[in-house]
């Protein structure tokens, strides 16, 4: 579990049906950002392949609310940029790709250190939230690379199916994300899971866990 001084928001997604991009979550992000006197974000865009594409996405919807956003591929020295920031924005896409380019870039121990010593704020949404768990064994996405381990940052002890559904339709007759997730509980090295439905937001303050958004969540334990 993080650190009483680690500070966290993990989004199940960035798009929530009725809302345009983050909207759903403006509010609950510029409070988070204020309350450090946050004007700069640094955004992650390793989950995607267009990196200039996709960190100018997201500053077309953060800039406009008070903040600047800079797109941590830009800089020559990626350790050096985010030792001193005081919050970071790991985007969405391929959970795996992500994860690989973390340890890559060797920032994923850092990230850990600084957000756990409350110098760090971190936005995780969708890929970016699965990482910030204790392990990437329970993401929806396909693994279309090998990370060097799914072991991930670790700001809880658990793991987050981001874009928890719990309804199928009287059609569907494959398995449901419930039955994905129960075949991970019977794992030994299986670890209780947070089902997050699309608009919902996981708040960590602390030791303190809160769920926020326009959506609620499911808790899987053994």
């Amino acid at each position: 579990m993080c650190s009483n001084l680690c500070q966290a928001l993990l989004l199940s997604s960035s798009n929530c049906h009725g809302y345009s991009m983050l909207q759903f979550a403006k509010e609950e992000i510029c409070t988070f950002l204020k309350q450090k006197n946050v004007a700069e974000i640094i955004f992650l865009p390793y989950a995607q392949n267009n990196y200039d594409g996709y960190t100018a996405k997201v500053k077309e919807v953060i800039e406009p609310w008070g903040f600047k956003v800079s797109g941590a591929h830009t800089s020559t020295d990626p350790i050096n940029l985010l030792v001193n920031s005081k919050a970071i924005f790991v985007g969405g896409g391929n959970t795996f790709l992500l994860l690989k380019r973390l340890y890559d870039l060797n920032i994923l121990p850092l990230i850990r250190k600084r957000v756990e010593e409350g110098n760090l704020l971190y936005i995780g949404s969708s890929a970016g939230t699965n990482v910030a768990t204790r392990s990437i064994h329970t993401t929806n996405d396909m693994p279309i690379i090998y990370p060097p381990t799914f072991d991930a940052i670790g700001l809880v002890p658990f793991n987050i199916n981001p874009h928890y559904i719990d309804s199928v339709s009287e059609t569907h007759k494959g398995e449901t994300r419930d039955q994905r997730i129960g075949e991970y509980m019977e794992m030994n090295h299986a670890s209780p899971v947070v089902g997050l439905r699309e608009g919902s937001i996981l708040r960590i303050n602390g030791s303190a866990l809160s769920i926020t958004g326009v959506a609620g969540a499911v808790l899987f334990r053994k």
